[in-house]
Formats: structure tokens, sequence, C-alpha cells
């Protein structure tokens, strides 16, 4: 089993679902706090209205974006550690949803949205985690990326790696 993730960061909607096509996803799981982008096609109407036009399911899960305050505190002062201290804090916090979204992974084959390119500085990283950690150590997670960032093992790309 797979749970995959992506970032649209740097993609247009073409290469973008390219990726998703490569990597099998069924299901799209919006894991932004605010499904809002200032790039065309990825705010959550037209993103819904895409992947059902492409048979992919779109959910978004609001409680498993990063809280505003978290994300703004990281805008302001950049401490990477602080908020992967933070948004972790918060994340145990949301049994339900990754309970959740551990049973949509074991059904479906899942990809989970964000903005950031490289799932080292994005907390979907943190959530695909929470999820291996309930499902186990049968669930890999694999980054869809156009390229991959070095150091991300277990990446699907367009590109050779």
């Amino acid at each position: 089993m797979k749970l995959m993730t992506i970032g649209y960061e740097g993609l247009a909607t073409a290469q973008f679902f390219d990726l998703l096509t490569a990597g099998r996803v069924q299901t799209i799981v919006d894991v932004r706090e605010l499904p809002l982008s200032r790039k065309p096609g990825f705010s959550k109407s037209a993103l819904a209205l895409s992947t059902a036009a492409h048979s992919l399911e779109y959910i978004h899960v609001p409680a498993l974006g990063c809280p505003r305050e978290i994300r703004h505190e990281y805008r302001d002062d950049g401490d990477w550690q602080r908020y992967t201290r933070r948004f972790r804090a918060y994340l145990s916090t949301q049994t339900e949803a990754i309970h959740d979204l551990s049973q949509l992974a074991q059904r479906n084959r899942c990809c989970l949205l964000c903005y950031e390119a490289d799932p080292n500085f994005c907390h979907r990283l943190f959530v695909a985690e929470r999820v291996v950690e309930i499902v186990g150590t049968s669930l890999k997670i694999v980054h869809l990326m156009a390229t991959a960032p070095i150091g991300v093992e277990g990446a699907y790309s367009l590109m050779p790696l």
C-alpha cells in the first residue's frame, strides 16, 4: 500500500494531473486549512471540478491543515524546528481526522495535497507519517514531484531523479 503526497508549487495543472496519473491516484486529500490559491486551478472549487473531470475523488480535510497562527509565526521567524514542534503538537489533537484518513488510505490510493514542492518543508509529510504510525509500515509514503530535491526518497517523477 502507498500513500502519496504532492505539492503543486511550480507545477502547471497538466503536470499536476500527469503526476497523479503516474502514481495511479484515486483520491486527492487536500490538507490545506484554507484551500485557496493564487495559482489558477488550485483553489478548492476549481480543483474539485478538475479532479472530477480526471475521474478522481477530491476531499478537503481542513482539520489536517496547518493552523493560521502556526503558519504565520513560521512566515515571520522562519524557524522550521519550532514550526515542526507546534504542528506536530496540533496534529496530535486531530485523532478523528487522522483515523478517518487512515481508513481511507487503506481503501483508496490517496494523495495528500498541499502547496510546497519539497515535502521535507511541508506539513503534509507529518500528516503522512501519522497515518503510517496508525496503519503500520506496510503503508509506504511516496512523494509525487516533477523533480526530486536532494535527499527525497520514494518519489515518482516525470523527469529522471
